[in-house]
């Protein structure tokens, strides 16, 4: 298993990260967080994850090990290969998505192109538990925030856009407040 490399980034393909260590360029499909780490042009590490089927191997790279963590995760659920869990990381931070994981929140993952209605809840249902313990934080996340954010969802807001302009607002305001200050201050 190749878990991380350490080298200078030399390339960008359709493909993804290429990545020299050593004098051999490695192939990485990567996230954004790990585009950004290699935006600098002189060494960095990337956090990895090498699938392997039977007619091919495939890189997968990382900004950090949260990221990692969470796809090897997301790999378990069925029917979510390397590509779709891919996705599902680069769209978001980990803990936002562990949250949604956690609050049952399918919509955010429903946002993801390539992601269905059944795959988000297999998502949601087969690792609820798996992140779910002592240790789980909601980040102090109130449900009303979800319901304000799905009525800007409902409105035709991206999730992320509703939760940016949702950030602004007062948390103490009734829910309608929130999404009419969402509303204001978005026009």
């Amino acid at each position: 298993m190749i878990a991380q490399l350490r080298g200078r980034p030399v390339a960008r393909t359709a493909e993804g990260l290429v990545l020299d260590v050593g004098g051999v360029g490695y192939l990485v499909q990567a996230t954004p967080s790990a585009f950004r780490r290699a935006d600098g042009g002189e060494e960095v590490t990337i956090h990895t994850y090498l699938a392997v089927r039977e007619d091919a191997m495939q890189l997968f790279g990382f900004g950090e090990a949260a990221e990692r963590e969470l796809f090897v995760q997301l790999l378990a659920v069925n029917g979510v290969g390397p590509k779709v869990a891919l996705a599902i990381v680069s769209g978001s931070k980990p803990a936002d998505l562990r949250k949604a994981i956690l609050l049952e929140d399918t919509k955010r993952f429903e946002a993801i192109p390539g992601i269905g209605r059944k795959t988000a809840q297999r998502v949601v249902l087969e690792l609820k538990e798996k992140i779910a313990g002592p240790a789980a934080d909601l980040g102090g996340a109130p449900p009303e925030e979800l319901t304000a954010r799905d009525a800007l969802v409902e409105l035709g807001y991206t999730v992320a856009d509703a939760e940016r302009v949702l950030a602004q607002t007062d948390p103490e305001l009734p829910v309608e407040e929130r999404v009419r200050q969402a509303l204001r201050q978005a026009a």
